[in-house]
């Protein structure tokens, strides 16, 4: 199992100044500063870290990815998963207690709300680099062809794979277990969570060219990071 503490997931400073919006170089004023120490004095005292995980077969993976048929004709992951040594769904969320005082905050204290929705953010996104080195610290089956192991979280909405996919992927895991729900939307509740499959094998099988026609609308290019930490194939 792996596991979670607040403490592992507590973004850097700088982090949280990028993800705001704050050039790097840019001295933060003493009111921005204040903001951060309070939104991370924050995050400590209401992060519940959880997490539900479970192996599955490329065959079974098959059915999750499916969905209801929306996926791009061309999505990556459909030629990466079929590749992949090691495949776990994975769904992570911070907890009730930090979303609702997120909310809180944007209807009375917008400023410090924005600073601590964006360490939650940061905090979930270094959740899934948790569960992406659990993965890789695995025994690699057989010899380990192929060279070193990378796992990389692929999500419901990303890369082609259309965001209805969560149904199919909460059906299989039932994260409802640990406290996330869908709404009609197929979005999480609690907001600061996120879920997929986490895709483990030799590198190169995460190399992809930003070539595909959704590629233009991504918000998220986390393909650029994979690229770079995968030879060619």
């Amino acid at each position: 199992m792996i596991h979670f503490s607040p403490a592992e997931l507590e973004p850097a400073p700088a982090a949280v100044r990028a993800a705001l919006g704050l050039k790097r170089g840019v001295e933060p004023s003493p009111r921005s500063e204040e903001l951060l120490r309070r939104a991370l004095d924050l995050f400590r005292g209401l992060a519940a870290p959880a997490a539900v995980v479970k192996p599955v077969t490329a065959e079974e993976f098959a059915t999750v990815f499916a969905g209801r048929g929306g996926n791009e004709p061309r999505a990556p992951l459909a030629g990466i998963y079929p590749r992949a040594g090691r495949l776990h769904l994975f769904a992570f969320t911070l907890g009730e207690p930090l979303g609702a005082e997120i909310g809180r905050l944007f209807a009375g204290d917008f400023a410090l709300g924005a600073v601590l929705d964006a360490v939650a953010s940061q905090a979930a996104e270094n959740a899934a680099r948790v569960a992406e080195r659990w993965s890789e610290s695995l025994p690699v089956p057989g010899a380990g062809d192929g060279g070193p192991w990378r796992c990389f979280l692929y999500s419901p909405g990303y890369c082609g794979w259309h965001v209805s996919g969560q149904e199919a992927l909460f059906a299989a895991l039932r994260p409802e277990t640990i406290g996330i729900r869908l709404n009609a939307s197929f979005l999480m509740t609690p907001l600061k969570s996120v879920s997929g499959v986490l895709v483990a094998g030799p590198a190169a099988i995460h190399r992809l060219e930003a070539s595909y026609p959704f590629c233009a609308r991504c918000t998220s290019p986390a393909c650029q990071e994979r690229s770079l930490a995968a030879p060619p194939a």
